[in-house]
């Protein structure tokens, strides 16, 4: 059944991806950005699609989205637009819990009067994830390590999207995101360290590795490429999730041996400056993906080197 989706921060890395392939699919698409951190360039190649719609709307200006949810009547609403930068909201705790909180719960209030069946909310694995030692995971039950402002205001948003889903009876999906990287991320911002290591390199500049005496190769994540993530947001339409699911690789990879995969795949001896650790920074992060292989039928495709790979000639235009 073909949808009338509404997606905040449509304009930005992941949110354009997933608007591509929704239009594509023959759904249409209403996009919502102020273009902040996305930009026209990312929905060049299916903007002028007779099913996609954009609006240059900042999500904390209510009036601006009750007049598209009255004009268009989204059906599912996908919410990427948020502060995202887990530095960022340690030092401005105040605009996070602006963005995060109240941008959220101006959609979700527009649903009472605006009735949808799917909310799809995209909310962080990595800052989100316990604290872990050695050969474990986190899964969605674990209690997260709370080391940001951000990492809390994801966390509430996903208890008022439980609240009201029963409040105003629609299905709900909680994407909890490993680090996504692929062709259109930016290094600024809440950008991950592959485009700013990326970037480096192609400039001749040094990157620096925030590293912890116990953790000389830096802190570990879990990386994901961005087609996957499309894969699992299109999967979210036509299944019923109503939890919260990791969207992960499964793999654990200290922030060096990534750096180390990026130099080589773009031929580069550059080396890379050592400093100390970032405030709000988790030191070890690896999400288990079960839950989104029972629930979704999910499972990430595209392995790392494979992913920079792809990268690299999407940015060279090999």
């Amino acid at each position: 059944m073909k949808e009338t989706i509404l997606v905040t921060g449509g304009a930005g890395f992941i949110g354009s991806h997933i608007c591509e392939r929704y239009a594509k699919d023959g759904h249409t698409v209403i996009i919502v950005d102020d273009l902040s951190s996305g930009g026209h360039d990312n929905m060049e190649s299916f903007i002028k699609r007779d099913n996609v719609y954009f609006y240059e709307v900042n999500i904390m200006d209510k009036g601006a989205l009750r007049t598209i949810f009255e004009k268009r009547r989204p059906t599912v609403i996908n919410h990427h637009a948020a502060q995202k930068s887990v530095p960022y909201s340690v030092e401005n705790p105040l605009f996070d819990i602006e963005i995060n909180m109240t941008g959220l719960l101006h959609l979700i209030t527009l649903v009472e009067e605006f009735p949808i069946k799917n909310f799809i909310y995209v909310s962080s694995g990595g800052a989100l994830s316990k604290e872990i030692t050695s050969n474990e995971q986190s899964i969605e039950t674990d209690t997260p390590q709370f080391a940001s402002p951000y990492s809390i205001t994801k966390f509430a948003g996903e208890q008022y999207i439980r609240l009201y889903s029963k409040l105003f009876k629609f299905d709900f999906a909680i994407l909890r995101y490993a680090n996504v990287y692929g062709p259109r991320q930016v290094s600024e911002g809440e950008s991950g360290v592959i485009p700013i290591f990326v970037n480096n390199i192609l400039a001749g500049r040094e990157s620096k590795l925030m590293t912890y005496p116990d953790m000389p190769r830096g802190c570990t994540r879990d990386y994901v490429y961005v087609s996957d993530i499309v894969e699992a947001n299109v999967l979210c339409l036509e299944k019923k999730v109503n939890d919260s699911v990791n969207l992960s690789s499964s793999t654990e990879a200290p922030i060096l041996d990534i750096y180390e995969v990026v130099q080589d795949v773009f031929q580069s001896s550059l080396m890379i400056h050592i400093k100390g650790p970032r405030a709000g920074d988790v030191k070890r992060s690896v999400l288990c993906n079960k839950r989104a292989k029972d629930v979704l039928g999910w499972e990430p495709k595209v392995q790392l080197r494979e992913g920079v790979e792809a990268l690299r000639n999407y940015i060279l235009h090999i």
